[in-house]
């Protein structure tokens, strides 16, 4: 029995208009972060690589579910920002602290043609948008730049390219749907936009030369692009833009993997084969073992004393005749496949890399055109394959 039933209770104050709207902002900030790291995150393509599997403006979300979420290993940062504040230059993070980074149970793994969002591995990847390398920052893995390609092969995948196909495993590769290449059209007279716009052909990424009545334009087209455009009266002739067999292609800011002309003489179109690194898996320490895997021996399989020295391997100060791998890794490339920067450019992808799997676009918006026009009704809730 209750003896204070005649005591008073005193009433709760009622919380200010202020504190309410704290509370809120406070709640809604938490859930969004945590959606964010262990379910699902916005993304947007800023670059043609992915074009037209994904376009310039899509804005999709990111499953983090599918493969398993990754806990922070930064956990000094600024809700809901990557490297740096909003519309700053003022870095959203401190790496004083950096903890041990595991993955959640997912309900699939990286396969073979998945669309994946990625930590992208490299200083200067990561740092595309400033020329300046005395301004370069090393990124925590977590915070490293965001790429979006498709995974073309999975870890103990031997891949190769022989004259523009890709071939793992010995076996042709699903092309997507939409995969591009570059290719010459000579027109005998200038390509109208309305000409392209009644072709839905976006336009040419340039014009390469005139002689006399010629124009020749390079054109990133889909096979059906092409098809369309031969049928075309003033189309004179369509090459496939390709680099001969053995023809390194050297680029002093973006040479192809692994940067070595003299062993590997590789170009875009004439790659490998290649191996892709496995968990477990070990290899023999030579010279052609350490071009293809150095970097990634001592850069991203977690060896806190390794490095290269004289063309031999030392770890914990120990050379080393052979080594085995403690994570996978995959091969990326972009599906607008002469316009890409993907790993025959920089390499392998750690499995700690991964972020997320592309799901579906929300939004997307064309910049070329203005108003209701820009947005694409066409690719809402697009489900990304």
């Amino acid at each position: 029995m209750n003896w204070k039933f005649w005591k008073k209770t005193k009433p709760k104050k009622k919380k200010s208009v202020v504190r309410e709207w704290g509370d809120a902002i406070l709640f809604a900030v938490i859930a969004a972060t945590l959606i964010r790291f262990f379910i699902m995150e916005a993304f947007t393509i800023p670059t043609p690589s992915m074009e037209k599997s994904l376009l310039v403006g899509d804005f999709l979300f990111v499953s983090k579910f599918h493969y398993g979420a990754r806990t922070p290993a930064t956990p000094l940062q600024v809700p809901l920002t990557h490297q740096k504040i909003w519309f700053t230059n003022i870095p959203s993070y401190s790496d004083a602290i950096q903890l041990p980074q595991y993955r959640l149970p997912g309900f699939t793994h990286v396969k073979r043609n998945d669309v994946v969002v990625f930590n992208v591995p490299g200083i200067a990847e990561s740092n595309f948008e400033e020329p300046n390398k005395d301004k370069w920052i090393d990124y925590p893995v977590d915070l490293k730049t965001n790429y979006i390609k498709r995974c073309v092969a999975v870890a103990g995948d031997t891949l190769e390219i022989r004259d523009a196909v890709l071939l793992v495993n010995g076996e042709d590769f699903d092309k997507p749907e939409k995969m591009q290449f570059a290719y010459a059209v000579v027109s005998n007279v200038d390509i109208s936009e309305r000409v392209l716009d009644n072709l839905e052909i976006e336009r040419p990424a340039g014009i390469m030369g005139r002689q006399g009545n010629l124009v020749q334009y390079l054109f990133h087209l889909t096979q059906e692009e092409k098809e369309k455009l031969e049928t075309q009266k003033f189309v004179q002739s369509i090459t496939q833009m390709k680099h001969e067999k053995g023809e390194y292609e050297y680029n002093t800011q973006n040479p192809i993997f692994p940067a070595n002309p003299e062993l590997f003489p590789w170009n875009e179109e004439w790659f490998g084969p290649l191996w892709v690194p496995s968990e477990g898996a070990t290899i023999d320490i030579n010279e052609r073992t350490l071009a293809l895997y150095g970097k990634v021996i001592t850069k991203f399989d977690h060896n806190k004393n390794a490095e290269i020295r004289d063309g031999k391997l030392f770890i914990d100060e120990q050379e080393v005749s052979s080594y085995t791998f403690n994570q996978d890794y995959y091969f990326m490339m972009g599906d607008n496949r002469n316009n890409s920067l993907d790993s025959r450019f920089w390499g392998f992808v750690p499995a700690d890399h991964i972020v997320g799997k592309g799901f579906f676009i929300w939004l997307s918006l064309d910049g070329e055109e203005s108003f209701l026009s820009k947005i694409r009704w066409s690719r809402f809730f697009k489900v990304i394959r």
